[in-house]
């Protein structure tokens, strides 16, 4: 019968594409079945290796999901609360991250337990399993303990189901654990009566305070219960005693006796209240139906999957399909209750009105290819989404960066947001307050105080003494300004639109022409030594290599700088065919290489789809299907890096159907011949888009021609034409030679608003000894003016025309002129080393690049992420770096001064008490800021920008001045916030 249909399916869409061709007509609507999608899910796929996806029970973008938590370390793999590898469960719980790099959540924790004795010690009721008991699919989650507990769950939106059954003759007990996982700040539980539990839950963890009420319902009385209290408290007996029903206390053990073995439980949530919770249950599930409910969860699950069918004979890749759609489904979540209510990024409570309110915004990885999924299959989330942008916008003074249960987590980099509107603005989604939100955008971009963009927006770039990850926030930001002038311009703001269309241009002020690399800048020039492989602090868990081409908004921009289309080519060819060892920092990020191409983290998503920008789709081809096929699978392991919230499954999902989207805000997505024999996207506006490989037997499928009912030009598809519907036939060929040509024109930046780009301040030397010569360099049409006396340069300034050389500590200051325009002021500061004689050592381990200027180096900028979500995420330790004077001969020393970069978020912490050490040839060694991890806080002593220590004479050859290291700060500073950024101004010895 399946290929009866097959066959039927195919003549009818044969028949209407040869109509369409003829007249032109409007699209007919492919006819939808109804089929089980929820087979082809497996939603083990990404629980083991770095995929950190959970297995639990949810339904789409639902506020519960109920899933095993067999990791409460916080630990990197163990984000999700669960891990592949694992064979203890601890507790099933009612809220999980999906593929995040931070752990959180893991909320309202139940156990079932049996026979043993219980304490509050969670290894008293934790419990050993075995995948071969474990299943999984959508909406439904079960695993059979090794005590012989049988434990399913499935959900509602807001709801979570829980059914037990226990073995004939066993004890029947449950613990419910308000204190699992992240660190609770405060609980409460109130018994209504022998069947309802309710109270609430404050917790923190990357959320800094998350507020979660909670309504608890059991299918029967319970018949005892026990509040487990911490062995250090000594309570009155009568803390236990049936009559105490209600307190902060943190765990409850209820048993039943129940003869047919089985124990249900309901637990519906909200950040509201407890009568929230309670109305949400009653809305959601009043009955005790289990099957019920998980056929309900599993329709959810089928009318979300079905918005795509595949057709293809390859099971295995249908299921790694619909798995990455799943994934892609799971976040962000409702988080208002049933009737609108919501607890907002002020605190407060709220109404949702004719929207509903969302939570968990990955956006510094979504807005990439899961933001433009959602455009084309779920324009109304689209819409809800942006809302919820603008309700957090009103409520805490900004638009979402990673917003988190109504916390700004502050994590990653961008003001994305902006990307996410402009990109549904373009694309016609546009129900929302358009002048708020261009209010809001304008809003993120000009907090000048916030993450270096007040040097972002003076000097037309980030440098490495201006903020952290300065290359990738200059770039990103870019791309968020071009976003911000794209909705200028939709509301006819030229003033905004020229602004923000030149800030969009800063990336070419990083851009290397002799190396051919966006590289960092440190003091007016170009850091040295520069390895394009090294992961250090300029990039975002990457390095040169992955952000070079992170220009997605300015293909014109970036192919001048490479001097043309085969400029650009060949430079992709190195990426991908680059050895995949890195250098530097090890950031576990950074997986799925092919080359210096790493899939596994965002930045690099976009870049095989550049090869169809330079007219080799050809090479498209070869390279995304690589990945769809060696770096998705259907196993624990087969995500090759973090799921990040669905945007590594939205990146499989796009690329699968044979469509990308490069640059979110312009609405053209990118052809590359899908992988299955046909597609079809069921629109919401009740039309389908059929994608159809005419010849699916080429294994590579190099795309030769296209024929279509819509308006297609050099691969390209307009967004408002692909939702028009309609018929996209390819004709393919497994012959790279035979692919399809063409040849594409791009439009520069109108030449108004072209940028002077900043000229280069170069020392031969800095910090000198006697004298250094200056050279400086800007485009070839631009003039260089420049000051010595820190004033700020104008056409009255000096002309630079020739080298010349200082033989003081000086202040530079150059701009360039082309016209009637001027660049940024640039700024460099030269200096002279105090004493001539002194030789002076830079090292850091971490970073070879932190080396100043070698042995004649005393200045130096380096940054430690000092992570201020929870110590050592991703094990940052930049800092450890040492600055070793070596004196002619022993002097005699009683006082220490260092000047640091002052900076908002700085500090230096160094020890009381002073101490000593032997070098290997009897030399003694001054060591200032030497951190040990034990040691409390009373031992040390913490300064913002100067340090001065005074203590007995004393005769040393060596003064070394070590920096923090973040690997060993004292635990008592862990979570402290901030940045530690050490910047060598001057050491003074006397």
């Amino acid at each position: 019968m399946r290929y009866i249909i097959s066959i039927t399916l195919n003549l009818i869409i044969g028949t209407y594409f040869c109509y369409a061709q003829k007249t032109g007509n409007t699209p007919i609507k492919a006819e939808k079945k109804v089929a089980n999608y929820t087979r082809f899910v497996n939603p083990f796929v990404g629980t083991a290796g770095h995929g950190h996806t959970y297995p639990g029970a949810t339904v789409p973008f639902g506020m519960v999901q109920l899933s095993p938590d067999t990791r409460i370390d916080g630990s990197w793999d163990g984000c999700s609360g669960y891990h592949y590898s694992d064979s203890i469960i601890y507790a099933f719980s009612h809220t999980h991250l999906s593929g995040t790099g931070c752990s959180d959540y893991g909320d309202i924790g139940i156990m079932p337990v049996n026979n043993q004795k219980v304490s509050y010690n969670l290894n008293s009721y934790k419990a050993s399993y075995k995948h071969s008991n474990e299943k999984a699919v959508a909406g439904y989650y079960s695993v059979t303990l090794d005590n012989n507990i049988k434990a399913e769950f499935t959900a509602s939106t807001r709801v979570g189901f829980h059914e037990y059954s226990f073995a004939p003759g066993d004890k029947q007990q449950i613990v419910i654990d308000l204190e699992h996982r992240d660190k609770a700040l405060d609980y409460y539980f109130k018994i209504v009566n022998d069947t309802v539990i309710e109270g609430y839950r404050i917790s923190e963890s990357w959320a800094k305070k998350q507020e979660l009420y909670f309504y608890i319902l059991l299918d029967q009385p319970f018949i005892n219960k026990e509040w487990l209290l911490h062995d250090s408290v000594k309570p009155n007996p009568a803390l236990r005693n049936i009559e105490i029903n209600s307190g902060r206390f943190g765990k409850l053990l209820i048993s039943f006796n129940n003869k047919r073995g089985k124990v249900k439980i309901k637990v519906a949530l909200s950040s509201v209240n407890t009568a929230g919770a309670k109305k949400n249950m009653l809305s959601e599930i009043p009955h005790w139906n289990f099957e019920k409910t998980r056929n309900e969860a599993a329709e959810m699950w089928n009318k979300e999957l079905s918005k795509i069918e595949i057709f293809t004979s390859d099971i295995n890749q249908k299921k790694v399909f619909y798995t990455a759609l799943y994934h892609s489904m799971l976040q962000p979540n409702i988080y208002n209750d049933a009737d609108g209510l919501y607890r907002g990024r002020d605190g407060k409570v709220h109404q949702a009105k004719d929207f509903n309110y969302y939570t968990v915004f990955s956006l510094w990885d979504t807005f990439r290819a899961w933001h433009p999924l959602m455009t084309i299959i779920d324009r109304k989330r689209t819409l809800d989404f942006i809302k919820t942008f603008l309700a957090q916008y009103e409520q805490g003074g900004l638009l979402p960066v990673w917003e988190l249960s109504c916390n700004e987590t502050e994590c990653m980099i961008g003001y994305h947001s902006v990307s996410v509107i402009a990109d549904a603005l373009t694309k016609g989604i546009s129900d929302f307050n358009i002048e708020k939100a261009f209010e809001a955008m304008k809003k993120s971009a000009e907090s000048k105080q916030r993450f270096g963009l007040g040097a972002y927006i003076k000097n037309g770039a980030l440098s490495i003494e201006d903020e952290s990850e300065s290359v990738s926030k200059t770039l990103e930001y870019a791309y968020d300004d071009w976003c911000i002038a794209q909705v200028a311009k939709y509301l006819n703001r030229q003033g905004d639109y020229n602004n923000y269309i030149q800030r969009a241009q800063s990336w070419k002020n990083l851009f290397d022409h002799e190396t051919l690399f966006i590289r960092p800048k440190k003091n007016g020039n170009f850091k040295s030594p520069f390895d394009p492989k090294e992961v250090n602090n300029n990039f975002t868990e990457a390095n040169a290599w992955q952000y070079t081409f992170f220009v997605p908004h300015d293909i014109n921009g970036l192919t001048q700088a490479f001097k043309g289309k085969a400029g650009l080519e060949k430079k992709i060819d190195e990426l991908f065919s680059q050895s995949s060892k890195t250098t530097g920092r090890q950031q576990v990020d950074i997986t799925g290489l092919i080359g210096q191409y790493a899939h596994g983290n965002e930045p690099s998503h976009h870049i095989a789809f550049l090869y169809n920008t330079v007219d080799k789709p050809n090479k498209t081809t070869d390279k995304v299907h690589k990945i769809l096929r060696e770096f998705y699978t259907n196993q624990p392991d087969g995500l090759i890096g973090n799921e990040d919230c669905g945007q590594m499954s939205a990146w499989y999902v796009l690329s699968a159907m044979g469509l990308y989207q490069i640059c979110p805000g312009d609405p053209i997505y990118e052809f590359n011949t899908p992988l299955f024999e046909r597609v079809i996207i069921h629109l919401e506006n009740g039309k389908s888009l059929i994608i159809v490989d005419n010849e699916p037997k080429n294994h590579k499928s190099y795309l030769k021609n296209i024929k279509s009912s819509l308006k297609i030009n050099n691969q390209q598809i307009n967004y408002e034409e692909l939702i028009k519907g309609g018929v996209i036939k390819y004709y393919t060929t497994n012959t790279a030679d035979s692919a399809m040509a063409y040849t594409r024109v791009y439009a520069s930046t109108d030449s108004i608003n072209q940028i002077v780009v900043n000229p280069l301040i170069i020392s031969s030397d800095n910090p000198f000894i006697q004298q250094t010569q200056i050279k400086m360099t800007a485009a070839a049409d631009a003039k260089i003016y420049y000051t010595t006396d820190n004033s700020e340069p104008t056409l009255e300034s000096n002309l630079f025309t020739q080298p010349f050389n200082i033989d003081k500590s000086t202040t530079i200051k150059a701009i360039a002129v082309a016209g009637n325009k001027a660049s940024k002021t640039v700024t460099a500061d030269i200096h002279q080393l105090p004493h001539p004689d002194w030789k002076i050592k830079i090292e850091s381990h971490y970073n070879p690049q932190y080396t100043a200027g070698g042995n004649t180096g005393i200045i130096d900028g380096l940054y430690g992420d000092l992570d201020w979500r929870k110590g050592g995420w991703q094990g940052y330790q930049a800092a450890d770096f040492n600055a070793t004077i070596e004196f002619p001969n022993e002097i005699e020393i009683n006082k220490v001064s260092a000047n640091f970069l002052q900076d908002t978020r700085s500090w230096i912490i160094y020890p009381k008490n002073i101490t000593f050490e032997y070098s290997n040839d009897g030399t003694k060694f001054f060591i200032l800021g030497q951190i040990n991890n034990e040691l409390p806080a009373e031992n040390y002593e913490v300064s913002t920008h100067k340090f001065t220590k005074e203590f007995n004479p004393t005769k040393v050859k060596y003064l070394r001045v070590k920096a923090i290291n973040y690997g060993t700060l004292p635990k008592w500073h862990q979570g402290t916030g901030g940045e530690a950024f050490i910047f060598i101004d001057e050491i003074s010895v006397e």
